[in-house]
């Protein structure tokens, strides 16, 4: 039997045009951000912040070209932050054709945020991606991928089509924004094994272990996973950040990737935005995620409500 074969894997999603698996590339310009919300202090600290500007600075000029030679249409989640920072390279990003979806205000910390704090953040980042290009993101994902459970029905409130900071699934789905709530999003997961930061990030004192990959390893072990997402007909996320991944080696590797998965026969490669319009016009399945209560553990057990799929009708064509 092929290794690759999942004969019973069923995923209540098909994609367009008889493709047979999709594939998003994805960036995340955090540049100074997600070290300014992980210590302010690090302002201080000039190499460090060089370090960081090397993406938007160097990096995102160089993965622009890379994925015009390769006619791909990549979306790109920036930090508001980022946006009031760099605006021309933001409207770099969305002169050459891509998607430029929201990722907070400053990659800020979000477990345990109530909602009207993680509220302003989104208004926040809106209205620096709005002043940077002229921006209206249609897409979302949580800075370190921590989605509270009440942050799906904020982006409903701001008209948003999908969210990408769940880990459950491979391949996109509708889920219901909360409990008695008709409305809902979609989500396209991510996967901590298709980030570039498990495998190349490091800076003393800020993040990583001292071990910084090979791209030939990393390439091989991205290529495995395109490979299985093709098979059994899901969708391969992939999640790079220009700091880490526009740096020479590493970007060689990714186009070569980006090679390999264009060249897999009935992949569908598109921006997110593209995945999740699909979705909604197709999928009539609409996911409710299960919650955990533990009141008083161990003197009373756990409230487990489990998930639940209701039907809805598809959202029609444009």
């Amino acid at each position: 039997m092929n290794p690759l074969s999942f004969p019973d894997e069923v995923h209540p999603i098909s994609w367009p045009d008889g493709k047979q698996a999709a594939a998003s590339f994805t960036f995340d310009v955090d540049a100074e951000s997600c070290t300014i919300a992980h210590d302010p202090k690090s302002t201080r600290r000039m190499s460090l912040m060089t370090h960081q500007s090397y993406g938007p600075k160097v990096a995102v000029p160089r993965l622009l070209q890379i994925l015009n030679r390769q006619e791909i249409r990549a979306t790109f989640f920036v930090p508001g932050f980022t946006a009031e920072c760099y605006p021309d390279t933001v409207r770099r990003i969305v002169d050459a054709g891509h998607e430029v979806a929201h990722h907070g205000y400053l990659h800020e910390h979000m477990q345990g945020i109530d909602s009207d704090t993680e509220a302003r953040y989104l208004d926040r980042g809106l209205a620096a991606l709005a002043k940077a290009a002229g921006v209206e993101p249609v897409g979302y994902r949580a800075p370190w991928w921590e989605l509270n459970w009440h942050s799906a029905a904020l982006l409903a409130d701001r008209g948003f089509l999908y969210d990408s900071s769940l880990l459950d699934g491979d391949a996109p789905y509708r889920f219901s924004v909360a409990p008695g709530d008709s409305r809902d999003i979609v989500e396209i997961p991510v996967d901590w094994a298709l980030d570039d930061w498990e495998q190349y990030a490091f800076y003393p004192g800020v993040t990583g272990s001292g071990v910084i990959e090979s791209p030939a390893k990393v390439l091989e072990m991205w290529t495995l996973e395109a490979e299985a997402h093709h098979a059994q007909g899901s969708c391969f996320v992939l999640t790079n950040h220009p700091f880490i991944s526009g740096r020479p080696s590493k970007a060689v590797a990714l186009e070569q990737l980006m090679e390999r998965v264009k060249g897999m026969d009935g992949m569908w490669v598109a921006t997110m935005e593209e995945i999740a319009e699909h979705t909604r016009r197709t999928v009539t399945e609409v996911h409710e995620h299960a919650r955990i209560e533990v009141a008083a553990f161990p003197d009373t057990g756990a409230a487990f409500t489990p998930a639940t799929v209701r039907e809805s009708k598809p959202t029609p064509a444009p």
